[in-house]
């Protein structure tokens, strides 16, 4: 049992372990955990399966668990990664919009098994909390043309 008071449970259809390989292989500080299988049938897993995987991300505790078709993700819950270069914003979004992920605006995709995230730089942050309020609206709308994150446009319209 985890250490932690508080953790994340995603609700995957069968596919909960996959995802968190995904996410272990994906961003630093991240692993998968210890699997439970489930100790008798239920409506989504029987008897033996695996029912939840523990596994971090970015430092963060989450729970997968197999829960079966009945639920899907939607953009009402998203997960923020914080990037400091473009490099990184590139790498996030390519592993997360490749394999089956799709592409959204304003730095949100959603990956392969429809968990939804936003791949956000740091300098978008601060370009849109600018005290410049001509500055952060600038660079307000210059992310609102985009789907990923280009660093040197955000900040190219925070300068004007």
């Amino acid at each position: 049992m985890t250490r932690h008071r508080m953790a994340t449970c995603l609700w995957f259809d069968g596919n909960a372990r996959e995802a968190a390989e995904f996410y272990a292989a994906t961003f630093p500080d991240s692993h998968v955990g210890r699997g439970l299988d489930s100790p008798a049938d239920n409506p989504s897993t029987p008897a033996g399966q695996e029912l939840t995987v523990e596994f971090t991300v970015l430092g963060q505790p989450v729970l997968g668990l197999n829960g079966g078709p009945a639920f899907r993700f939607n953009e009402a819950v998203s997960f923020q990664v914080y990037t400091d270069t473009q490099e990184e914003t590139d790498r996030y979004w390519n592993a997360i919009t490749g394999g089956g992920g799709k592409a959204s605006d304003c730095g949100w995709c959603q990956d392969r098994f429809g968990v939804f995230w936003q791949i956000t730089p740091r300098a978008l942050m601060q370009a849109i909390s600018d005290p410049d309020r001509a500055a952060a609206k600038r660079a307000m709308q210059a992310m609102m043309t985009m789907q990923k994150i280009d660093i040197a446009t955000i900040e190219a319209a925070r300068r004007g």
